[in-house]
């Protein structure tokens, strides 16, 4: 995948080769895997005659065809910072769960305490293999005593489905929902000024009352929706769950009562550089069939106090043992961006791996993730990058790199 987004976003103060840096690491954050189906072959979703009308930049992603960016990644990425955007992100898998023992089975397949979770809440969770390593990470909503929704990953729907499926039990049901969900992101300082006018929750609830990662049904724009306040950028906002059918109206409406405040379409490439200002983990990038929560820095989702679950005799041997390498932040002083592969050396020899990097267009200066030995993971020490041949200095920082004022 190429969008050659080069001449089309320009960072404050960055000199002409850092900006093809920046722009070859957006579409690397974001590119396709080899194998991806041909064009014609692409799913769309409901707001795909939305994204056309309004000039996004089309791309492949995930087996979709989904808009990287409409007016600019840079100019998208700061109007969610100091107003808000407005994302399509029907792409994800939704997976039901329910019956009397969806419970169990969340809790045997997942590492959070289910169990804790009461109707109208949500957190962020993962799906491990025996070896305590990724296979998606997810968002588990109870919507009920024995319903919940799995948000997943788009290029691990099929295989997530498949993986619950195969565990359940006779007394559950796993029910792929994906296709009765289109799904919007309004994130930013103003997501709920510009939210508020045009949606209600069910029984007259206030949307302001919805704690970070509670949700409520209600209607947006006179069209039923489960109104989540989650997301995936850093800041406050809301992810709206709708009918297929209904998502286009709801776009328009809410682009329409957004202008004032600022609000503009945003596609994949200021998603991905916001979630990596936040220090959100990525699946492929910082996490994956090879990564343990621990490992991630991710150990906040583990409760091995809960009973068994899939993974947890490896992870309980890995924290007896230590861990052989942390997920770290770090800033480039000077020039280069780092992408995903990039190695980490110590006396010229790799010894860890960049998952991430980009332009921050908030804090105007190039950073990103890495894997290193736990001997190069405190703040302050100097590592360096190989950037295309090239040795880079750079710095480890603590994580996220951007926390939202007053924010979780």
């Amino acid at each position: 995948m190429n969008p050659e987004l080069a001449g089309t976003d320009r960072a404050d103060g960055v000199d002409g080769a850092t900006r093809a840096d920046q722009t070859d690491q957006t579409d690397q954050n974001i590119g396709d895997a080899p194998g991806q189906p041909s064009a014609a072959a692409l799913r769309r979703t409901p707001l795909h005659d939305c994204h056309l009308e309004l000039g996004g930049r089309m791309v492949a992603f995930a087996g979709w065809e989904m808009p990287v960016q409409y007016a600019g990644v840079i100019e998208e990425h700061r109007a969610v910072r100091t107003a808000a955007g407005l994302f399509d992100v029907s792409h994800m898998g939704e997976i039901r769960v329910r019956g009397a023992g969806a419970e169990a089975l969340l809790q045997r397949l997942t590492p959070n305490d289910v169990a804790r979770l009461r109707p109208g809440r949500a957190h962020y969770s993962g799906l491990l293999t025996e070896r305590g390593t990724y296979l998606d990470d997810l968002l588990v909503y109870r919507l009920g005593d024995d319903d919940f929704l799995a948000v997943v990953n788009a290029s691990n729907t099929a295989r997530d489905f498949e993986w619950m499926a195969a565990a359940g039990a006779a007394d559950c049901q796993v029910i792929d929902e994906s296709p009765l969900h289109a799904l919007l992101a309004l994130q930013g300082p103003r997501a709920l000024d510009i939210l508020a006018p045009v949606a209600g929750l069910s029984g007259g609830g206030d949307l302001a009352a919805i704690r970070y990662y509670g949700f409520g049904k209600g209607e947006v724009a006179g069209r039923p929706a489960l109104i989540s306040r989650t997301g995936y950028t850093g800041e406050d906002g809301f992810e709206l769950y709708l009918a297929p059918e209904d998502a286009p109206e709801v776009w328009r409406r809410l682009l329409a009562a957004g202008a004032a405040h600022g609000l503009v379409p945003a596609g994949l490439g200021a998603r991905d550089t916001l979630r990596l200002e936040a220090a959100m983990t990525l699946y492929g990038h910082e996490i994956d069939l090879t990564t343990t929560p621990y490992e991630a820095g991710l150990d906040w989702v583990v409760k091995l106090d809960k009973g068994d679950f899939v993974g947890r005799e490896a992870l309980l041997a890995q924290r007896a043992q230590g861990i052989r390498r942390n997920l770290v932040g770090f800033e480039v002083p000077g020039r280069g961006i780092a992408r995903q592969g990039h190695a980490v050396l110590a006396e010229g020899q790799p010894v860890g791996t960049v998952t991430s990097g980009t332009w921050s267009p908030t804090l105007g200066k190039a950073l990103g993730m890495a894997y290193v030995p736990p001997e190069l993971a405190a703040p302050g020490t100097w590592l360096t990058l190989d950037v295309r041949g090239r040795s880079v200095s750079a710095v480890v920082v603590g994580l996220p790199f951007y926390r939202r004022p007053g924010g979780p």
